[in-house]
């Protein structure tokens, strides 16, 4: 929900990194900085585009029963424009050939997949590398369509990559130019099947939503001008803004399922949009960090799930606040520009807007439990409710405080006929927003499936993981999220947690109104 600024900037480091053209050598090839980054020094490669993509067969996995460890996938060099990359799927099965379009002022580059998981000496590894490939700049930005301010990268593809053999996980694909300079771009090899799994779920529409790349996104464009209607997967994503927190929400989730050895499963939530019944026979459902924007069909996959005894965890907060349509590679989104949806006056149940407003008003609490509140928040995580079965082993007592844990959005119980019941308040936090006196909770509620279901109601949860928040947390904050984060994973890969561990109902006991008092949006 936060208003972003520095579009000017973001695009100029933009446009920089188009702007500038490597030295040549006398015999018209270009020189590649400093070289392959493997070693072996200067070389040259062939001036100009390339009008066909190579395909670069994947690297068998099955054969590497132990593989070892890194943190190479890490970006410490970033390109600040000098090289940018989007691939042609989010998400994909494994096998699937996927296009990767680059763009750069560097002579040449290698790229590099990394899957992320709990390994010896890493949590990554190395399961794919390019060879060293010629650089070429590529168009600029253009909007298409210019009614709705949809930026789009009009680049044909660099290469194609083979995932056959790929393990289905969440994987970042890091490319480094000659010079060094690097870029990264997550990707997805989602699982044949949820069954008998937990499902860790990216929501990548979110990250998309932010994105800025270009100059536009769903909250902003530039000076003098309004913000897209509707943002394109075709385009790299701006990750100080755009793959907003898969580094420190989405990514830590998934190290902390890994370690545990439970069985998983991996997607990104526009999957939940292709197919309702991928999560059919799922143990539980994770979603990982800010998972604000929802097509229906993503909530009917959530909702179907849980009504047949799939646990729920929502590790953030703001979820579920925006109704998006999505087409291909398009997001749709109008956000408070509702009333311009051409589908409002005759598909009102697709028109985006909140889900809480008029004419279809679907009010997100009956999935997660509460409802978004508040930004920006800092505030104190307080335990209210220390012997329900997530918090053993912490050690916390009631009213054992984890400051700064709340943030920096955070949500309310709104106490109405919409409330889940019977749902037990975990944390209870009074803060002022704004100037209103408000609060915010952690709930767990449980259903006649049997399914339990756990909002965190803060974005903090995955960074405290950890302690990359925007303000260090500490060792303490850090292994109670870590503990909690844990206890409700195996729990969940046991099964249908309500039956066994039912919500005491404790709602009633707080005062929480059934209105927003502050202004959210």
């Amino acid at each position: 929900m936060r208003t972003r600024w520095c579009v000017a900037v973001v695009a100029v480091l933009v446009l920089a990194g188009c702007a500038a053209r490597p030295e040549t050598t006398p015999g018209g090839d270009e020189l590649v900085g400093d070289g392959d980054p493997t070693g072996g020094g200067f070389i040259a490669v062939p001036l100009g585009p390339t009008s066909s993509s190579t395909t670069i067969p994947a690297a068998d996995q099955t054969d590497r029963p132990d593989p070892t460890g890194t943190e190479e996938w890490r970006v410490t060099r970033p390109a600040a424009g000098r090289i940018s990359a989007y691939t042609t799927e989010i998400s994909a099965p494994p096998g699937t050939e996927v296009g990767l379009k680059v763009s750069t002022r560097a002579g040449g580059y290698r790229v590099s997949a990394f899957r992320i998981g709990a390994y010896r000496g890493g949590s990554g590894t190395l399961v794919w590398r390019s060879p060293f490939l010629a650089g070429e700049r590529q168009a600029g930005p253009v909007l298409d369509p210019v009614e709705t301010r949809t930026v789009v990268a009009p680049w044909h593809r660099s290469l194609t990559i083979d995932t056959e053999g790929w393990q289905p996980g969440y994987y970042v694909l890091k490319l480094v130019t000659g010079s060094g300079w690097q870029t990264a771009v997550p990707y997805i090899v989602s699982s044949p099947s949820a069954r008998g799994t937990v499902a860790l779920v990216a929501p990548v529409t979110t990250w998309q939503a932010y994105n800025e790349w270009g100059g536009y996104s769903l909250y902003v464009g530039p000076a003098g001008d309004r913000r897209s209607w509707a943002v394109s997967f075709d385009r790299p994503y701006n990750l100080a803004t755009g793959a907003n927190d898969y580094r420190t929400a989405a990514l830590p989730v998934v190290l902390r399922a890994e370690r545990l050895g439970i069985p998983l499963s991996y997607y990104a939530n526009v999957d939940l949009d292709r197919d309702p019944n991928v999560l059919e026979g799922a143990r539980g459902y994770v979603s990982m960090g800010h998972d604000e924007y929802w097509t229906p069909a993503m909530r009917t996959a959530v909702e179907r799930a849980r009504d047949a005894g799939t646990n729920l965890a929502f590790l953030g907060a703001n979820t579920m606040y925006w109704r998006i349509r999505l087409d291909g590679r398009l997001q749709t989104g109008y956000r408070s520009d509702a009333a311009l949806d051409p589908l409002r006056a005759t598909r009102p149940a697709e028109a985006t807007s909140r889900f809480r407003d008029v004419p279809a008003p679907e009010p997100e609490q009956t999935v997660s439990g509460m409802m978004y509140e508040c930004y920006p928040v800092d505030a104190a995580f307080v335990v209210e409710s220390p012997t329900w079965w997530g918090f053993d082993g912490t050690g916390a007592r009631r009213g054992a405080r984890f400051e700064g844990l709340v943030g920096p959005e955070a949500d309310r119980v709104y106490l109405n006929r919409s409330t889940p019941r019977p749902m037990e308040v975990l944390s209870h936090s009074p803060y002022s927003c704004r100037g209103v006196p408000t609060s915010a909770q952690a709930v767990y509620y449980s259903t006649g499936s049997g399914s339990g279901v756990f909002n965190a109601g803060t974005l903090r949860w995955g960074c405290a993981l950890v302690d990359r928040c925007e303000h260090p947390l500490g060792d303490r904050t850090r292994a109670f999220v870590g503990t909690v984060t844990d206890n409700l994973l195996q729990q969940y890969a046991a099964g249908p947690v309500g039956r066994s561990l039912p919500a005491r109902d404790t709602v009633a006991r707080y005062p929480l109104p059934d209105v927003n008092s502050v202004d959210a949006s």
